[in-house]
């Protein structure tokens, strides 16, 4: 979503995705609301997937009529995913033409209160893995049919840039995203032939996300003191880059991972 407070920022995104339908899952709240609202602003319509965020996908639907459908699913589950494309096909009239996975299952950034190397259990790597890796698998399948139907496709998978930098016991997260980050390689090699791309955003901290609101304040301010543009980066500048991913403009890159913290993490 373009700050137009911020002199570093424009409308250069008005019209980028014009004609587009994105799937955006989690697309209600934190970093998916404003990758949902990013979208918009950039002439998409917007498939905004929840699971408990009813209220604030409803709010959004009704905030941008006829530019937001919000549809409930799990993506954990099969047949949920399933009925979302069916649903959101028979809502526009139009295949998918791009997916955000954005849905994290329930997690909590606050390094403090997360189990450690001596305690964390398989379960807790497995809870993760089910969101992570099986539910983006689950979406991307699901929309291959509407990809092959529209002549293309955009995946882009949410990433963490505690895969270079792990300086927090994250352990099951990191995990999971890691192997998101291998399926991100490994199926843009394979559907690269259809025409689609996939392709990673990989943020740190975001300041602030319902996720990241148990963050110490401390901790926000020892990453802003060490990245070098000097503040913690923002759900909406996250979002900002990836529009690019979702757009024609990046038709040629598939497989990349892209850290966007502000320069914390060098790639």
């Amino acid at each position: 979503m373009t700050d137009t407070t911020n002199p570093n920022t424009s409308s250069a995104v008005d019209g980028l995705l014009k004609g587009e339908t994105i799937l955006v899952t989690g697309g209600a709240r934190g970093l998916g609301e404003a990758i949902t609202r990013a979208a918009v602003q950039a002439g998409a319509n917007v498939v905004v997937d929840y699971f408990h965020s009813a209220e604030k996908a409803k709010a959004l639907e009704t905030e941008y009529a006829g530019r937001v459908t919000a549809i409930q699913a799990d993506v954990t589950n099969e047949d949920d995913v399933a009925r979302l494309f069916r649903d959101a096909k028979a809502a526009l009239g139009t295949p998918v033409t791009g997916v955000v996975n954005n849905a994290l299952v329930s997690f909590s950034f606050n390094g403090d209160d997360r189990p450690k190397a001596d305690t964390i259990t398989w379960q807790d790597f497995e809870h993760q893995l089910l969101g992570a890796v099986k539910g983006s698998v689950t979406v991307i399948q699901q929309a291959l049919p509407g990809f092959e139907e529209a002549g293309y496709g955009r995946v882009l998978n949410i990433g963490t840039n505690l895969f270079q930098n792990p300086v927090v016991p994250y352990h099951d997260y990191t995990a999971a995203k890691g192997a998101l980050l291998a399926v991100t390689r490994t199926f843009a090699q394979e559907l690269g032939p259809k025409n689609v791309t996939v392709n990673m955003v990989s943020g740190g901290l975001l300041r602030t996300t319902d996720a990241s609101s148990a963050t110490p304040d401390a901790v926000f301010d020892i990453i802003a003191q060490s990245t070098p543009l000097g503040h913690v980066t923002t759900p909406q500048e996250l979002a900002d880059a990836a529009l690019f991913f979702l757009s024609p403009l990046s038709r040629a890159v598939s497989g990349q991972n892209l850290i966007v913290d502000g320069g914390y993490v060098k790639g």
